[in-house]
């Protein structure tokens, strides 16, 4: 396991495992294969309804808190001052934890204009020790300006869809001058279709790994941090196996050249579901 020192000096694992779409009595068993495989970092959220479940395994797992990185997620209809603090006392109950390692606010939502409260919400949590870290999922960059002109506490890591045909280097350039990583939703596109690329089929045929290897391993490599999602067991072991191996800078550059700034999910200024 490889770990990435976030900017308030909190470490986290690069490789995490995520549980969107995963019920919640599923999201027991895989989260216990992925713990079992090596696996320390798991993401959930509120709207996943599956905190339950993923709090089940962690209890059973007999692995001490300390060694384990839980993130969960505000959702968009719990967003404000006082909806955002009483929805995280319900996930960690939930959860069954005494505190969460990273808090994020899943959407920003701009129509309802909440984000800013709601982040100050989570500057509480941070500063009374109930989180480790906070930070954001699908942020834009001018979303992430007004946060750090406005808030106190800036964020460690903006989660985005981000995979071979959707690089997100602009946003990435500027999280990186503000020293907040980027971490990657659906990082083998959504719907499997960068899977079949042919570049990356070379690239993987070259290394003799997998075309899921070998787009993890671009995402290590480019400094992100990655949560890939299977309910299958030897795909929860083959996407923990990518430390093994290093892609070369052409080879990364091959890659790269695939963006087509193709979304699979929604637009974040577009996203008003509550």
């Amino acid at each position: 396991m490889e770990y990435v020192t976030l900017n308030n000096g909190l470490k986290m694992p690069q490789l995490g495992f995520g549980v969107w779409q995963v019920p919640d009595e599923g999201a027991t068993e895989a989260v216990a294969k992925a713990l079992e495989v090596g696996y320390r970092s798991i993401d959930t959220a509120m709207i996943y309804k599956n905190e339950k479940g993923v709090g089940k395994a962690l209890q059973e797992s007999g692995i001490p808190r300390e060694e384990l990185f839980i993130t969960t997620k505000v959702w968009n209809s719990d967003q404000g001052y006082e909806n955002t603090l009483r929805a995280f006392d319900e996930s960690l109950e939930r959860l069954g934890l005494d505190y969460v390692d990273l808090y994020l606010i899943h959407w920003p939502t701009p129509q309802f204009d909440e984000y800013i409260d709601t982040y100050k919400a989570l500057e509480k949590l941070y500063n009374d020790g109930r989180v480790k870290a906070i930070g954001v999922c699908n942020f834009e960059i001018e979303h992430l300006e007004r946060l750090l002109a406005e808030c106190d506490v800036p964020p460690v890591l903006n989660q985005v869809e981000c995979h071979p045909y959707l690089a997100q280097t602009e946003l990435k350039s500027f999280c990186a001058e503000h020293n907040i990583f980027v971490e990657a939703w659906s990082p083998l596109d959504q719907g499997g279709e960068a899977l079949q690329d042919e570049t990356i089929k070379k690239i993987a045929d070259a290394h003799g790994k997998t075309t899921a290897q070998v787009i993890l391993r671009w995402h290590l490599q480019n400094n992100s941090i990655v949560i890939p999602k299977s309910v299958t067991p030897s795909r929860i072991e083959e996407n923990f196996d990518v430390f093994g191996f290093e892609l070369s800078d052409d080879e990364m550059e091959q890659i790269h050249n695939l963006d087509r700034n193709r979304r699979k999910g929604a637009h974040p200024n577009e996203m008003n579901v509550r």
